[in-house]
């Protein structure tokens, strides 16, 4: 459904340029749940942003069902790491989930009604007429979910959505997340530095290298779904999925992106 290949990004030029990523090449299947990990430092954001049509890259190509991403697509929405400033303060919770509706759907039933379907999928029904600093960052963090699900996108790509919140929170979110796209179908790409929370999601973990980035290898995760914060966490299979991630990611951390991308984990497989 969305493919990239050999995706290099480099701000600046000369003696200044400063080489983000080398060489990215991944797929993300329909109705998939990937997670993106890496050091900080990574190019990670810059990666999504990429997907997403708000940046160019240097070299390599985009593509989202076989076109060329060149600009934002309909077909995608964002989720930003930071809900204090994606939210507009001076606008209600409805106003700000409609917010992107305005250009898809002509009829203001149509949009009230997307609006209302995506407050209650993310447990907000009631809370329309309020604003955002009248919420709690989990609420806040759940109202930039549902605009992005009302905008009802083939693809959601979330960055660090839960970095800002406490971890209580940030395990409701978790299984938000997996509770809605199990309901809804939706493709969702994920970034995050939470190791846990990448295996704990996804269907395949991609761990990017030190920066300039490539792929170091790409993790199949064969735990059973539905998962739970407390099941799944207990399994013999998660702490093994957990370790080997956190040895890439600590050894290119320490030694620089790794001289062969691109690998497909035998971790992935039951020995």
């Amino acid at each position: 459904m969305l493919s990239v290949t050999n995706l290099r990004k480099t701000y600046g030029s000369g003696g200044q340029a400063v080489e983000a990523i080398r060489d990215l090449t991944l797929t993300v299947d329909k109705g998939e749940f990937v997670c993106i990990v890496g050091p900080s430092g990574a190019g990670k954001t810059t990666m999504l942003k990429c997907l997403c049509g708000l940046l160019k890259p240097s070299s390599g190509t985009v593509t989202l069902d076989g076109a060329p991403v060149t600009g934002p697509p309909k077909e995608i929405a964002s989720v930003f790491q930071d809900y204090s400033r994606s939210l507009m303060p001076w606008f209600t919770v409805q106003r700000n989930v409609g917010l992107p509706l305005r250009n898809r759907y002509r009829s203001a039933a149509d949009r009230a009604e997307r609006v209302a379907t995506a407050l209650d999928a993310v447990g907000l029904s009631g809370f329309g007429d309020r604003y955002p600093w009248q919420l709690s960052g989990g609420m806040q963090q759940r109202v930039a979910i549902a605009r992005g699900l009302a905008y009802a996108p083939e693809i959601l790509l979330l960055d660090e959505p839960f970095a800002s919140v406490d971890a209580q929170t940030r395990a409701d979110l978790e299984d938000l997340i997996l509770r809605v796209r199990d309901d809804t179908g939706v493709t969702m790409l994920l970034v995050t530095h939470d190791i846990d929370e990448a295996v704990y999601l996804a269907d395949r973990v991609v761990v990017m290298s030190a920066r300039p980035s490539v792929v170091l290898e790409t993790v199949p995760v064969d735990l059973p779904r539905p998962r739970d914060q407390v099941t799944t966490k207990r399994l013999p299979r998660f702490a093994e999925l957990r370790a080997h991630v956190l040895t890439l990611i600590r050894r290119t951390a320490l030694d620089g992106a790794a001289p062969t991308p691109d690998q497909h984990s035998t971790i992935g497989a039951r020995r």
